[in-house]
Parts: structure tokens; sequence; C-alpha cells
């Protein structure tokens, strides 16, 4: 029987999260895709990501199978283009970002299990709204995002660099 469940990053977990986000870049750039491939996520966004306590976990087995960050803003979804937000322009919302699995786990919809966990500790902490982001190119993300649920509602810029646009979804808790 597999055991999965999400937790909070530790610190001593830093090692092992870093290695998934490098082959998550290293698995981005096999596909062509040109995200995450200038030094982004780096070490110091995953330790900032610990110490805020905003890095979660998926435990497989005893294992760490997967990573993503839960933030409860983002400045880059200030402003949408083609399209936007539903709901009222000042809600609140939690944020996915930094979301990865190990190589030795993909291919197993544990990303589905991630998000699902995710969605409960957003609604646990009071929020009504899920909003997530991904490179255009990046086709596997966006099907996981629409699969999960998530509704696209236009793009973002990362940043306000025009040469990193994201697709930008959200979903709505009940």
């Amino acid at each position: 029987m597999t055991v999965s469940y999400l937790r909070k990053a530790t610190v001593q977990n830093i090692p092992a999260v870093s290695k998934i986000i490098d082959s998550a870049k290293d698995f981005l750039k096999a596909q062509g895709i040109d995200q995450w491939q200038d030094g982004y996520p780096a070490q110091s966004d995953l330790e900032t990501d610990v110490k805020n306590q905003i890095n979660y976990v998926l435990i497989v087995n005893g294992q760490i199978a997967g990573t993503a960050a839960l933030a409860n803003h983002d400045a880059n979804y200030d402003v949408i283009t083609g399209g936007n937000w539903q709901g009222p322009a000042n809600a609140k919302y939690t944020a996915i970002h930094r979301i990865a699995m190990s190589p030795d786990f993909r291919g197993q919809h544990l990303s589905e299990k991630m998000i699902s966990g995710l969605f409960t500790l957003s609604n646990q902490l009071g929020y009504q709204q899920v909003r997530i982001d991904t490179h255009p190119d990046n086709k596997l993300m966006q099907h996981l995002i629409t699969k999960s649920g998530f509704v696209y509602c236009g793009k973002v810029l990362m940043d306000k660099d025009p040469n990193e646009v994201r697709l930008a979804y959200q979903f709505f808790l009940s």
C-alpha cells in the first residue's frame, strides 16, 4: 500500500528539494522549454520558502517525492492581460509556485495529489481561491493545471518583464 501525505519542508529537506528542482530544470530543458533556465528558482529561493514556511513536500512511502510553494499573494498577479481574474478584485488567494516532482516518482499522477493537498491547505487557511501560472510552452503543466480544475484567466508577467509571459489560472474552493 502506498502511503502519502503533504507536510511543510524543513531545513533538512532543502538538499532533496533542491535536487528535485534541478531535475525539473533539466526536464524542461530537454523539452525545449526555457522556463527555469535562467537560474530561477535558485537555492536562495528554496531556502527562503522553507524559512517563510511556505514550502511543502509530498512524502510517498517515507521519501520526498515532490515539492511546491504555497504563497498567500503574488505581486505578479496584480496585473492580468487578455482576460481577468474572477471574483472581487481585492480577493485573498493562495498561489502555487515552484511545483516539481522527483524523476523517481514522475508518471504516477502524484502532482494531482499534491495540488489536491494544497487545495486542502488553502481551504484550512481560510482562502476561497487558488491561483497558478505556467510557461506558455509547458504543455504538461497546462494539462495538469486544467485537469486539476483550474480555469484559464489570462496572462501575467513575471517581474514586469515582457519576455516572461505566463498563462494564469484560478480555482475556487467551495
